[in-house]
This record gives structure tokens, C-alpha cells and sequence, in this order.
């Protein structure tokens, strides 16, 4: 591995993605220039691998050195390679669970397989859901009786109100001890993982198998599910449009937002 081998771990929305959820110009050029001078870009992301996927090769982002980290880290995907580096899933008795908890407070929850969401219900989260993530869905009568493998994530989803959420956290905190992970992505989605399973834990099973050090990292995000990134990395780039709660976690804030090239900025920075 070449000492100047750098590697940037990026969130997609709000962060590489504008509010339009597209990637400007001046970011994908800037992602080019690092790959052509050797460095790494991995998506770093709550999403769905196939939405990841989907996203990562509408950018041409599938050649040698690009990788995606996807469900918050339960997921590491080489893309160039087309395969599945690590992956780390919910025992199913999990997840009846907690479809039957969120079913008590009537709010949307959702899981997946290996290229769409899975639901017992159709309604306006999940129309808004797939509708920014360009997934398709299939709606089945109960994931106890129909979901046969342990999936990657559980999302619950309430667009309109965050108190919901809230309550549903609180709601499963003693059981989901020691069980399951959860932690919001944003105030709309509320991302349920394996123990342990985080986009920081990912960056290094990565880093270890890519042999790069850590001291060769950066990072960019803007929410909640990039702080253990943030905190892996050893350069981490905090958004200009993040929360400032999020600046903490930051050795260095963007002066452009997502929507004006805020990741060219960093890889000018600290890759170029």
C-alpha cells in the first residue's frame, strides 16, 4: 500500500448529496481527482446497499478503490469487485419485535432484503422514503410469517412528528439491551443495527483489511449516525449545515454547505 494512500469516508445526504438529493459537479470532480491521484472514496451511509449501489453508480463511483459502507456499517460492499466484505444482520425474534412494538404506537417501520423494503403497510412515510432513496418496495401480510432471513436494518420512520420516535426509543430501551443498536440518522429516522455495528467499527474492519493506518482517514457527514465516524477517522469534517451539536465532533467544519460543494472543499483540503 502506497504511505500516501489516503481514504475519505462520506455520508450521501447532506453531505455528498444536495437537498435535491443529486451530487453537484463540483463534488464529483473533486471525488475523480482523488481516485486519479490514488486515493480511496467510500460511501459511507444508513442507506440500503442497493440504494447505495444505485447511487454509487449513477456517480461512476465503481472503480478500483471505491467501496461502499452501507446500513451504518452492517454492511462493507467492494464495489469494483462486486462483492460483500463484511455484513453482520438482526436475529429475526428481534425483529418481530419490534414490528410489534411500532405497531402499538400506529408509526411506520420497515426492513429489507437484498433490493427493496420490506412492510406490512403502505402510507406516506414510505412512499417519501422510497421516493428520496430510489428504492422499490413490496408491502407482505407479517414479517413473521413471510421474513425468512435476518436482515441488515430496521428503520422507523415518522416524517411528520420526531416525539413519536422518541417515544418508540424509550418505549424498547430496557429490552433492546445488549440485543440491538439504535440511534437517529436524522429527526425523521430512527436506524436499528446490530450491537456494535456502526459506520466507525466499519471504517476499521476496512482500514485493517485495505492496510491503511488511520492516521490516512477523513470523514465528512452532517448527523447523528456519522458521530462514530467522525470519532474513527483522524481527520473528521463536519458540515456547515450539520446541527451544531455536531461541531463537537469536528477538527474541522466546512465554510460551504452540502448544497455547494462542501466535500470538493474537504478533498481539496486534506486529499489534494
Amino acid at each position: 500500500m502506497n504511505t500516501d494512500t489516503k481514504i475519505l469516508f462520506t455520508d450521501l445526504d447532506g453531505t455528498l448529496l444536495n437537498d435535491q438529493k443529486q451530487i453537484s459537479a463540483g463534488n464529483l470532480t473533486a471525488i475523480h481527482m482523488a481516485l486519479e491521484n490514488g486515493h480511496k472514496i467510500v460511501i459511507s451511509t444508513g442507506r440500503a446497499l442497493a440504494s447505495a449501489k444505485k447511487q454509487a453508480e449513477t456517480l461512476g463511483l465503481i472503480m478500483p478503490g471505491c467501496y461502499i459502507i452501507a446500513f451504518n456499517g452492517a454492511c462493507i460492499y467492494d464495489i469494483h469487485e462486486k462483492k460483500i466484505i463484511f455484513s453482520e444482520t438482526i436475529p429475526l425474534d428481534y425483529v418481530y419485535h419490534l414490528f410489534e412494538e411500532a405497531h402499538k404506537l400506529n408509526i411506520h417501520i420497515q426492513t429489507y432484503d437484498d433490493t427493496q423494503v420490506l412492510t406490512e403497510s403502505e402510507n406516506d412515510d414510505l412512499f417519501r422514503y422510497c421516493h428520496n432513496t430510489g428504492m422499490e418496495y413490496k408491502v407482505i401480510s407479517s414479517v413473521r410469517s413471510e421474513l425468512i432471513f435476518s436482515p441488515y436494518k430496521v428503520l422507523v420512520i415518522d416524517y411528520q412528528h420526531h416525539e413519536p420516535l422518541v417515544q418508540f426509543q424509550e418505549q424498547i430501551r430496557t429490552w433492546a439491551e445488549g440485543k440491538i443498536d439504535f440511534y437517529f440518522s436524522c429527526n425523521e429516522l430512527l436506524e436499528i443495527v446490530a450491537p456494535d455495528i456502526s459506520k466507525g467499527n466499519a471504517i476499521i474492519r476496512l482500514c485493517e483489511q485495505l492496510q491503511i493506518p488511520l492516521e490516512a482517514t477523513i470523514s465528512a457527514g452532517d448527523a447523528d449516525n456519522d458521530i462514530s465516524m467522525l470519532q474513527t477517522t483522524h481527520t473528521s469534517v463536519v458540515m456547515k449545515n450539520a446541527d451544531p451539536h455536531m461541531h463537537a465532533y469536528a477538527t474541522y467544519i466546512t465554510e460551504q454547505d452540502n448544497n455547494h460543494d462542501g466535500v470538493a472543499e474537504a478533498i481539496y483540503k486534506f486529499m489534494l
